[in-house]
């Protein structure tokens, strides 16, 4: 799929980012361990005293004796060379340099913890990544609310997420180049499986003032002959380019998303069909003013989360498929 269209990558980044930057990390903690005799045993030792709040506390969630854990600091503070603890109240706490150290071993064991799930999410062989493409009337909010949950479920399974408008959706999931679409489609298609997700009620508008006749229930298309009419450009390459609400023989504007298309009509430049979502703040403000009547009727769309019915589907692409 090409990049241009990409707009945020969720979670991390599979082999890239995330594997280099644990390696990095690890490779630190392995040429300290080489040259200081630290082990692992150590740090889960000093991390699990300064989580409990207590030696004895820290022993016991270690299951391990107080006198063994008591050796265990002594001989990391003997390799270290500074001590960790303020030993001279009542309870030890952290000196300046113990918190700083303790600092960096939890860094070091949050790596550690990561990188086994990630070999483990590699050992059960589920995807790496899913592409997912959303429609340009598709309400964010939503549809990102979803994914947002996702990614936090499953952080090694990374979304990469695109823009699409018009056909350009449904060419990229019927080329096998996305695992599923939240777009409209045609449901008697039956290339298609799919599951309903929201309603969008789309309808024309024109800022106050941009056209010389007073707009009515009376309002017809032929009216806006002469108007320049703001579309939006499908992204679509081989496919036959859908011609919705489009008027031959009329200037045009085209744009790529919904949102510079929205601002062009406030800004009084073209007439054109917006979801009614997106421009309900310009309706309430007057900045924007409903043409919609009996002959300029506007359109419900129905999206919905769509993949191919005959492809085989992966691990993460189901539970994606589930999470909606």
């Amino acid at each position: 799929m090409d990049t241009p269209h990409s707009i945020i990558y969720l979670g991390e980044s599979y082999v890239d980012h995330y594997v280099q930057e644990k390696y990095y990390v690890l490779t630190i903690f392995v040429d300290l361990a080489n040259n200081m005799n630290l082990t692992l045993q150590q740090m889960l030792t000093l991390d699990a005293v300064v989580c409990e709040g207590s030696i004895q506390a820290g022993a016991r969630a270690l299951n391990k004796t107080h006198p063994s854990v008591i050796t265990v600091l002594k001989k990391l503070e003997d390799e270290l060379g500074f001590p960790l603890f303020d030993r001279s109240g009542y309870r030890s706490v952290l000196t300046e340099e113990g918190k700083k150290f303790h600092k960096s071993v939890r860094q070091i064991l949050d790596n550690i913890d990561d990188l086994k799930n990630q070999v483990m999410h590699m050992r059960g062989e589920e995807e790496a990544e899913l592409n997912i493409v959303i429609g340009d009337i598709t309400p964010l909010p939503d549809a990102l609310a979803v994914l947002r949950q996702f990614s936090r479920d499953y952080p090694h399974t990374r979304l990469n997420l695109f823009f699409g408008n018009l056909f350009g959706p449904n060419e990229t999931l019927l080329d096998g180049k996305a695992d599923l679409i939240i777009h409209h489609i045609d449901k008697s298609d039956s290339r298609y499986e799919y599951r309903d997700f929201c309603k969008v009620q789309v309808i024309p508008v024109v800022a106050p003032g941009f056209l010389d006749i007073p707009p009515g229930n009376d309002l017809r298309y032929s009216d806006l002959k002469g108007y320049t009419q703001c579309i939006i450009r499908d992204t679509s390459t081989h496919s036959k380019k859908l011609n919705r609400f489009v008027i031959d023989d009329t200037p045009h504007l085209t744009v790529g998303d919904q949102y510079t298309k929205r601002e062009v009509i406030v800004q009084g430049m073209a007439w054109g069909h917006m979801p009614r979502f997106l421009i309900e703040q310009e309706l309430k403000s007057g900045k924007l003013v409903s043409i919609a009547g009996r002959h300029m009727k506007g359109v419900t769309r129905e999206l919905v989360i769509a993949r191919l019915a005959t492809s085989e589907k992966g691990i993460m692409a189901e539970k994606l498929w589930n999470a909606f």
